[in-house]
């Protein structure tokens, strides 16, 4: 396929394609996961890729991704997205000049959508070979994750609506990609204000055991919490979380 033509604008200055892509990040069987789906032609038939698409005369920048997510891979159930980065290298597509704005997304742990067969979840810490630049997109996208979840509330996007402690730093652990003390996370969380016990608790399972108390998020919208605050890998003279 040739390179395709620039075009210009009625000012005569040149115009970029320009696409949407997401970064949509799930912890699935304890591992956090990145939605990819494998390309059909070229260039780079065969490889897997984010989802996304061209952005549409008319469209927003998210109401692109918006509609690219759901016609494409069938994801509809975001509970949060926002802007990731935008992507300008001019040769950063083999056909074509291509800007490149790609969006972080985020899904409860408790959801599971329906995938086309082009489609699959992958590990993030054992991704296969990616088209364009997609490579970099990601762990850009999770290093975004890992941030906003020390000063900010957005374990809330990862979470199902009521879990126990225990089950919260597990989501935590693999997002952070390090343990986490599930006595300071629920110590931390509850002095910010962004837990809320609902009263019940989580019914003991076949093999017995203390049943655990159920929280859920004060509220699922995104909150600076602690801008200062920091969740680190344990070690010898730190804390879990700071």
């Amino acid at each position: 396929m040739g390179r395709k033509l620039v075009t210009e604008t009625n000012t005569g200055h040149p115009t970029p394609a320009h696409v949407t892509l997401a970064v949509v990040l799930q912890v699935r069987a304890g591992e956090l996961q990145s939605l990819l789906w494998q390309r059909a032609r070229a260039p780079f038939k065969g490889r897997w890729a984010l989802p996304g698409g061209y952005l549409s005369k008319g469209d927003t920048l998210e109401d692109s991704i918006r509609r690219h997510l759901a016609e494409k891979v069938d994801v509809r159930d975001l509970s949060h997205l926002e802007q990731l980065e935008t992507l300008s290298e001019p040769k950063r597509s083999p056909k074509e000049w291509q800007l490149a704005t790609a969006y972080l997304g985020l899904m409860p742990s408790d959801v599971d959508p329906e995938l086309p067969g082009d489609t699959d979840w992958h590990a993030v810490d054992n991704l296969p070979a990616l088209a364009f630049d997609h490579d970099s997109i990601v762990p850009a996208g999770r290093e975004r994750l890992r941030a906003k979840l020390s000063y900010t509330n957005l374990g809330f996007a990862l979470a199902p609506s009521e879990f126990t402690i225990s089950e919260l730093r597990d989501l935590y652990a693999a997002a952070l990609g390090h343990d986490v003390s599930a006595t300071n996370l629920q110590r931390v969380l509850l002095r910010r204000g962004v837990l809320e016990p609902i009263g019940r608790q989580r019914a003991s399972g076949p093999t017995g055991g203390r049943p655990g108390s159920l929280f859920r998020f004060r509220t699922s919208e995104l909150e600076i919490t602690d801008q200062f605050a920091v969740l680190r890998p344990p070690g010898p003279a730190r804390l879990p979380v700071a």
